[in-house]
């Protein structure tokens, strides 16, 4: 099956979970829906929900969490 990317829309910091006490929004082989949340970017303390584009599962993270993304980067491998 061909792989699929999700981009970061924006620069930022990239969260894998909505805060620090909270497990991430799915994990490296979990699937997840179209819509589903995925992620955060933050921008100036604002956040950004960063969600499926179509079904699939995560094979990868290409980022991690809290780590600095730019505008287009790819975010998440789904298959």
């Amino acid at each position: 099956m061909a792989e699929k990317t999700v981009k970061a829309p924006m620069p930022g910091t990239f969260y894998r979970r909505p805060d620090p006490e909270s497990g991430p929004y799915v994990e490296e082989g979990g699937s997840v829906s179209a819509g589903d949340t995925i992620g955060l970017v933050e921008v100036m303390k604002s956040f950004h929900e960063i969600k499926a584009e179509e079904d699939g599962t995560v094979s990868k993270f290409l980022v991690g969490d809290e780590e600095a993304v730019s505008a287009g980067q790819d975010l998440v491998e789904l298959e």
